[in-house]
C-alpha cells in the first residue's frame, strides 16, 4: 500500500501546481484588460488651397465736417446777442453774434478828433503857418486809429465765413468772449470727410482720388461711395502710420459730424492660401494662431499669420503651403509630432 500511495500524492501535487499556474495566467490577462493602451487621436482633415483674395482693408474713424470755423473775436469783448443755436443752418455773411460796441464808439470819437486835427494841420501848412512834419505825424496817427477802429468794429458784429451748420455753442449773451470759440460752424455739404490712419506698409497702395467704400452705423443697410481726397506725406514715427482724408458726398446733409464710419479700401487681389476656419486654433494666453498639418500619419505644429475671414474660411499670409493637409477637428488632443488616425477628408 505504501508504493501505491506515492503516485497518487505525486498526481495530486502536479494537479495543484497546474491549477496554480492556470490561476496566475488568468490574473495577468485581467490586469492587461484593466489597463488598456492610450488611444490614438482621431482627426478630420482638409486640403489647403491657393485662391485669389481681394485685399480689403478696413479702418474706423468718426465723420468730420469738411471745413470747420470757430467764431470768436480777436480781442476780448462782452457778448450782447447770439442769433443762432446748435443745429441751425447758416449762410456765408450771415450775422451770428453781436458784441458790446462801447469800445468801438470811444474809438470812433478819438478817430474823428484826430481827423479834425489832421485837416487843420494841412490847412495851416497850405498858408505857411504849419510844418510838413506835423502833418505827417497826424496822418500816421490817424491811420493807426482808423485801423484799430475798423478791427474793433469788425469784431463787434461776427458773421459766418461759409455756408454750414452750427455744431457747437459754448457761450451765451452776457459772457465775456476772450479766446474760446463762441460758436463752431461746420461745412457738411456738398461733402464731409473722415480721417483714417493707414500703416506705412500700405503706402504704395493708397493714391489720391482712389475710390473707397464707407459704411455708417447710422445707416446699416447702405454703402456710401467715397474717394481718397488727400494723402498726407508724413509718417507718424510713434505709430508708423500716415493719415488719409476720405471725402464722402453729402448733398442732402444726411451725414453729420461725429457719426461712426468704417472705411473699406480694396488694394487689389493676391494669391494666398485659404483654409477652413476650423483649422485655425488660437494659442491660449497669447495672440498667436496655429494650424496642425498632417503628413505621413503624424501632425506638425505650424504657426500662421491670419489675413481676412472669407465666409467660413481664413486667408493665411504665412505658415501653410498650397496643398498642405490641415487638421480641422480633433486638435484638443494634439501636440507637435503626435501620430493620428483619420476620420474623414474634406476637399
Amino acid at each position: 500500500m505504501k508504493y501505491k500511495f506515492l503516485p497518487i500524492v505525486a498526481t495530486l501535487a502536479a494537479a495543484v501546481a497546474v491549477s496554480a499556474c492556470g490561476g496566475e495566467e488568468k490574473t495577468d490577462k485581467e490586469t492587461a484588460k484593466a489597463a488598456p493602451e492610450e488611444e490614438t487621436p482621431i482627426v478630420d482633415i482638409a486640403v489647403a488651397g491657393m485662391r485669389s483674395v481681394d485685399q480689403n482693408h478696413s479702418y474706423t474713424a468718426n465723420v468730420e465736417a469738411f471745413n470747420t470755423n470757430n467764431i470768436n473775436p480777436s480781442t476780448p469783448n462782452r457778448i450782447k446777442s447770439i442769433t443762432v443755436d446748435v443745429g441751425d443752418h447758416v449762410r456765408r455773411g450771415q450775422v451770428l453774434v453781436t458784441l458790446d460796441n462801447s469800445t468801438a464808439t470811444q474809438q470812433k470819437v478819438n478817430l474823428d478828433q484826430i481827423d479834425r486835427e489832421y485837416k487843420r494841420a494841412k490847412q495851416l501848412l497850405a498858408i505857411g503857418s504849419g510844418t510838413q512834419a506835423n502833418v505827417d505825424a497826424l496822418k500816421a496817427q490817424y491811420d493807426a486809429a482808423y485801423a484799430m477802429y475798423r478791427n474793433t468794429l469788425e469784431n463787434t458784429t461776427l458773421t459766418s465765413p461759409m455756408n454750414g451748420v452750427v455744431t457747437a455753442r459754448n457761450l451765451h449773451p452776457g459772457d465775456m468772449a476772450s479766446g474760446a470759440a463762441i460758436l463752431t460752424i461746420g461745412q457738411i455739404a456738398p461733402r464731409v470727410k473722415v480721417l483714417i490712419n493707414i500703416p506705412e506698409t500700405e503706402r504704395s497702395f493708397v493714391t489720391q482720388g482712389m475710390p473707397v467704400e464707407v459704411s455708417l452705423d447710422a445707416f446699416p443697410d447702405e454703402v456710401f461711395n467715397a474717394k481718397i481726397g488727400r494723402v498726407y506725406p508724413s509718417v507718424d514715427p510713434a505709430t508708423r502710420t500716415f493719415e488719409a482724408e476720405i471725402q464722402i458726398d453729402n448733398p442732402n446733409e444726411r451725414i453729420f459730424p461725429g457719426m461712426f464710419a468704417r472705411v473699406n479700401i480694396n488694394h487689389g487681389a493676391k494669391q494666398h492660401v485659404v483654409v477652413p476656419d476650423r483649422a485655425v486654433v488660437k494659442q491660449i494666453g497669447s495672440g498667436n494662431k496655429y494650424v496642425y498639418v498632417y503628413r505621413n500619419g503624424k501632425v506638425s505644429y505650424n504657426k500662421v499669420e491670419v489675413g481676412q475671414r472669407i465666409d467660413d474660411s481664413y486667408e493665411l499670409l504665412s505658415g501653410i503651403n498650397d496643398g498642405d493637409t490641415v487638421v480641422i477637428a480633433g486638435q484638443s488632443r494634439l501636440a507637435d509630432g503626435v501620430s493620428v488616425k483619420l476620420k474623414s477628408v474634406t476637399k
